[in-house]
């Protein structure tokens, strides 16, 4: 079966400053989540059961360590944090249910992206009781892609279903709409995000090309399909493939832009979207745009 969305990693410097960033913009802003292997989040859950993972370093030792030891997860995390900067937009994620047979897929297409990994934390919800959440990580990489990566994720204890209060948030957000990245060639890159979603086909689109999945869009734009869509300069780097923007869907436009205003975000309208070029504790380009 293919998959859908299930969430963004986003490394930041430090997981204040991205507490402090997503909530001027408007994000209600969990709790904080320690990782067994030295990371930590504060994660952002939307409506549509999507979410953002802003990652930040708990412990350098206990991430060097893990590292060491074959930790896809954190090795990838140190590569893109030193090839890119602390502040940033390193993997999409992929829900399953089966995250064995996905590493088999992507070890049958060369396209494996390290060990599996599976581990365990505590979730600490709104009214401060405590679960526990247990994953099964399968990771899918190509080597001329080495700044984005992705993994299909399995949820052996599943988050607790009562998030309402986490998931309403003061800028209007409801959901993703669309993951944007870009490589000079986004052909090049179409068997990967194929094998990664579990086989959602690419479809074209102009300045690239498109992946529907059940729940959002992924898109490979072109360094002119980034600029025309999202007002950005092409990096200008390497002909790798990078992820660079998450469109949200709003219930209303004028709420979310009287929101950044009141908070002294700077925005950009633009083809019917707000769009918030990246700063420290947001590593991507967000934009905002109503529900149709």
């Amino acid at each position: 079966m293919t998959h859908p969305l299930d969430h963004l990693v986003l490394p930041v410097t430090h997981i204040d400053v991205a507490r402090e960033r997503l909530g001027r913009l408007g994000f209600t802003v969990a709790a904080n989540g320690r990782h067994p292997f030295g990371t930590e989040n504060a994660c952002v859950f939307l409506a549509d059961k999507t979410y953002l993972e802003p990652l930040g370093i708990a412990s350098q030792a206990e991430c060097d360590a893990a590292a060491a030891k074959g930790n896809s997860f954190v090795a990838r995390d140190q590569a893109f944090r030193f090839r890119c900067g602390d502040d940033g937009f390193s993997a999409v994620v992929f829900g399953t249910d089966d995250a064995d047979a996905d590493r088999a897929a992507y070890d049958g297409a060369q396209l494996s992206g390290g060990d599996m990994v599976e581990f365990s934390r505590p979730i600490v919800m709104p009214d401060g009781t405590q679960a526990t959440g247990a994953f099964k990580l399968a990771f899918a990489a190509d080597l001329r892609a080495p700044d984005v990566f992705f993994f299909a994720c399995q949820r052996i204890n599943a988050f607790p279903a009562d998030r309402k209060v986490l998931e309403t948030h003061a800028n209007g957000v409801l959901g993703i709409v669309e993951i944007a990245l870009s490589a000079e060639e986004p052909d090049a890159f179409a068997s990967l995000l194929q094998t990664a979603s579990g086989g959602v086909a690419p479809g074209e689109a102009a300045f690239g090309l498109s992946f529907a999945l059940s729940n959002v869009r992924i898109a490979i734009y072109s360094e002119e399909g980034m600029e025309a869509y999202f007002d950005v300069e092409p990096l200008g780097t390497d002909n790798g493939l990078r992820a660079r923007a998450i469109v949200f869907t709003v219930a209303d436009l004028a709420v979310t832009a009287a929101h950044l205003a009141a908070n002294g975000i700077t925005y950009v309208n633009m083809n019917n979207r707000l769009l918030v070029k990246p700063a420290p504790g947001q590593g991507a380009i967000f934009a905002f745009e109503e529900t149709q």
